[in-house]
């Protein structure tokens, strides 16, 4: 029998608990930046999550769904487009895996995924800026127009 055409690992696990393991691992690589799996899972999660980072490069609400509908929290989503991807310079290759020797039970080839450039999680995402700046605005708005108010029934 021949294996063409067939794409992924199946880990040897169901439909269901497989794309919940891919999910979860994607989910942790987001949010914290560098994970240590098996090396065969480590490959795999990189397919998911550069194709998930291109997406969230382009932008848009119907990427920004797509994105929130493959991942399992819509937390790790709004961090990938809001925070990572406007960070990332490149326009592929956005991960890394390095061999991390074996593991000790089973004697399993480890790795650690990573991605490349440096990601500084501090941001604050432009709609929160966008919000911070427009808050403020609005004050100051709100206090000119007493003021003016005030100043026309002083007349």
């Amino acid at each position: 029998m021949h294996r063409h055409g067939y794409k992924g690992r199946k880990f040897g696990r169901e439909t269901d608990q497989r794309r919940a393991l891919t999910r979860g691992l994607v989910c942790s690589l987001i949010e914290y930046q560098s994970i240590t799996t098996t090396l065969a899972r480590a490959k795999e999660i990189r397919r998911e999550t550069e194709k998930l980072v291109s997406r969230a490069k382009k932008g848009g609400l119907s990427n920004r769904r797509l994105i929130a509908s493959r991942l399992n929290s819509p937390e790790t989503a709004s961090l990938l487009v809001d925070v990572i991807a406007p960070q990332i310079k490149r326009d592929s290759g956005y991960l890394r895996i390095e061999h991390a020797g074996y593991r000790k039970g089973d004697n399993a080839e480890m790795g650690t995924i990573s991605f490349v450039d440096d990601i500084n999680l501090d941001v604050q995402p432009a709609a929160e800026a966008k919000e911070a700046k427009g808050a403020k605005g609005t004050k100051g708005s709100a206090v000119k127009s007493s003021d003016q108010k005030a100043k026309k029934e002083d007349k």
